[in-house]
């Protein structure tokens, strides 16, 4: 390895990033350094000015001017740091989060543009060298980052997968039996021999080239209503988002394909997932004790209507 290796490297990646970013106008009308900003205060809940800066490794004025801009365009709002009045706090406005969002939907849009036109085959070796690359020059752990997470359409092996880490998780975390992997698998071969693409989905949330999550969309006996079932995040994946990606997909595919409402069961036990789906406006319907699973639960229904109403 020597210096050429690395510069010829930085040459070819920066002929990519600026392809991609030319033929999208990625981030107009916004840098990249700004979206970076951007990027930083929609996936951290509380950031002062100066741990923004060390994060992204910025020059104070550079960032101040950059914060100013975003200031008058009506993205941000400062005010005084609970830690130090001395400080200054910085939250996205409503109209900031929708701009993070919108650049955070083309960015992962292009990028998955552009690993289609990586063979298959090839995309485990693409995983693994990109790693490498992190953990030699990065600090050896390679931290997970919301960022490297891509919602994808099943592959070969992947809706095994979904009844395999369903059945350990919720055995290791709620003690449940094998009755639960029967539930699962069945819902997942009904789904696997017989569904119609147009109006039922599988996700797969994919970490640095492994599975992470998974949700589906399927129809619901109900005429015009969707059902959201196996929601999960892998322990190692939470913190990052991924569970709101999921059912935030979930409901934007059933709400573009013409579904009136979703409907979900779930149990009192699962209070993250729960939280979830309070956050997206699932509402409880109801509830009630049953015995499954090895576990005495109260089963839950929760519904959420998908029509939009006329400003």
């Amino acid at each position: 390895m020597t210096v050429q290796d690395i510069r010829s490297f930085n040459r070819f990646y920066t002929n990519v990033i600026g392809a991609l970013d030319y033929s999208r106008h990625l981030y107009a009308p916004y840098t990249l350094t700004e979206s970076r900003v951007l990027y930083e205060l929609a996936h951290t809940e509380k950031v002062d000015a100066a741990d923004l800066r060390t994060q992204l490794n910025l020059d104070a004025g550079y960032l101040s001017r950059i914060l100013g801009k975003f200031e008058r365009d009506g993205l941000v709002e400062r005010g005084s740091s609970e830690k130090d009045s001395r400080r200054r706090r910085i939250t996205l406005t409503a109209r900031g989060r929708g701009t993070a969002e919108l650049l955070d939907e083309r960015t992962r849009e292009t990028v998955g543009t552009l690993l289609t036109t990586v063979p298959p085959t090839e995309r485990d070796r693409l995983s693994e060298a990109l790693r490498t690359v992190r953990e030699i020059l990065g600090d050896g752990r390679a931290a997970p980052h919301p960022e490297n997470v891509l919602l994808r359409e099943p592959g070969p092996g992947d809706l095994g997968w979904i009844v395999a880490r369903n059945a350990a998780l919720y055995t290791a975390e709620f003690g449940w039996n094998t009755d639960y992997e029967g539930l699962v698998a069945r819902i997942v071969a009904d789904f696997a021999e017989d569904h119609d693409p147009h109006l039922e989905r599988v996700w797969i949330a994919e970490l640095d080239g492994r599975p992470v999550g998974c949700v589906m969309c399927v129809r619901d006996e109900a005429p015009g209503t969707a059902r959201l079932r196996l929601l999960l995040v892998e322990p190692e994946a939470r913190g990052l988002g991924i569970g709101d990606r999921l059912v935030r997909a979930c409901i934007d595919f059933a709400r573009g394909v013409g579904y009136r409402e979703m409907v979900l069961w779930t149990n009192d036990v699962l209070k993250s997932a729960r939280s979830i789906y309070q956050r997206h406006g699932f509402v409880l319907v109801g509830e009630k004790p049953h015995r499954s699973f090895g576990a005495d639960l109260i089963g839950q229904d929760w519904k959420l209507a998908l029509h939009r109403t006329a400003d």
